[in-house]
């Protein structure tokens, strides 16, 4: 394998000890589950990048990275191993003329509020927020198209201000034409979790591309179920809740469905969808699943009570990647905390996928 881009990491900016770290890593394992690709049909950047969800994504449709951003140490890590890249850090310090040039941008930036009462939302109204950054990289390199993604609350976020003051940046500010965004649901594109996210595409003006040119991706694929996500193979008894941790959420949930909210632990349906996995405990909580596979009921981590015998255990963080569309070749190499903080924050790569599929196609020619 070429390490052409570890020497241009070496010229283009200071490896520091753990940036270091992570390339020997890389080079003494068996290899790069997802390597550069020869003869690309477009180049990207990857903002905010979390540990690639975008990246596979955009790669899979004939895409090569040239600059990644991601402050995450451990999603650094995770980043690192799979696609033998270390990405930039802070992106708020990042100099937008020293990011190569590239065809598309893409990102999932946070949501922030903007202080914008009282004037026009425009540029300089988003200053202090992430979305910020994402705008002066537009500026400063122009690329052909970007692919955004958010929360889908970020539609109604401060009475719809944020989303209003974004699109009046990206479209007046900015002169991209950027179609009406939309919400779309991870169920539909193959992989059995109801997470929607917004997406917002734009183009460059000269290209003549018309907002009525592009249109989001129907449904592909409604029919997996968790069943299809599950581990061949019974689990480590970690995964099961111990007796005294059940009978805790249990009183949790009973004590909020007495205020009204109902809000508590759920067992899914093997045969139905997941709900949205997040980055917090409750992810976690909100989607267990009953699997009495287990037979060696030993505990293998310090617990209270004893591993529950009616089989109810959290999904594993191999089980997580596949509700996102992470190939299975992806590797998993921080602790299982970790693993959930950075599965819950990433996407879910079929709806990018097929997204990502519609714009490319307004860009490139065959």
């Amino acid at each position: 394998m070429s390490v052409n881009f570890v020497e241009k990491e070496d010229k283009e900016k200071k490896l520091n000890k753990e940036h270091i770290f992570l390339l020997e890593k890389m080079f003494s394992d068996e290899g790069i589950p997802f390597p550069p690709q020869e003869n690309t049909k477009f180049t990207f950047i990857d903002l905010f990048a979390g540990i690639g969800g975008m990246r596979i994504a955009f790669q899979n449709l004939g895409g090569k990275c040239v600059f990644s951003s991601e402050i995450d140490k451990q999603a650094q890590k995770t980043y690192a191993i799979n696609f033998g890249d270390v990405p930039d850090g802070d992106i708020t310090k990042i100099d937008e003329n020293k990011i190569p040039s590239h065809d598309i941008l893409v990102g999932g930036f946070p949501c922030q509020a903007f202080s914008i009462a009282g004037k026009r939302g425009g540029f300089n109204d988003t200053r202090g927020t992430l979305f910020f950054d994402v705008a002066r990289i537009i500026k400063a390199k122009q690329p052909k198209a970007f692919f955004l993604e958010n929360v889908k609350g970020l539609t109604n976020h401060r009475g719809g201000k944020t989303l209003a003051t974004i699109l009046n940046v990206l479209r007046s500010d900015l002169g991209y034409i950027v179609p009406e965004p939309q919400i779309m649901n991870a169920k539909n594109f193959g992989v059995p979790q109801n997470r929607e996210r917004i997406f917002i595409v734009g183009f460059r003006p000269d290209l003549g591309i018309k907002e009525n040119d592009f249109s989001y991706p129907e449904p592909t694929d409604t029919t997996k179920t968790i069943r299809d996500i599950m581990e061949e193979n019974p689990v480590s008894a970690k995964y099961y809740l111990s007796t005294t941790y059940l009978e805790c959420l249990e009183k949790h949930k009973a004590r909020n469905e007495a205020k009204g909210n109902g809000f508590g632990y759920e067992i899914k349906d093997k045969d139905g969808i997941s709900n949205t996995i997040v980055a917090g405990g409750m992810g976690r909580e909100r989607n267990l699943i009953i699997d009495k596979r287990l037979k060696d009921f030993t505990p293998v981590t310090h617990i209270k009570g004893e591993v529950n015998r009616e089989g109810i255990r959290r999904m594993t963080p191999r089980e997580w990647a596949r509700l996102q569309g992470f190939p299975d070749k992806f590797k998993i190499e921080v602790a299982d905390v970790s693993a959930y903080k950075q599965f819950g924050n990433s996407v879910a790569i079929p709806a990018i996928q097929a997204t990502a599929k519609n714009l490319i196609e307004k860009i490139v020619k065959e």
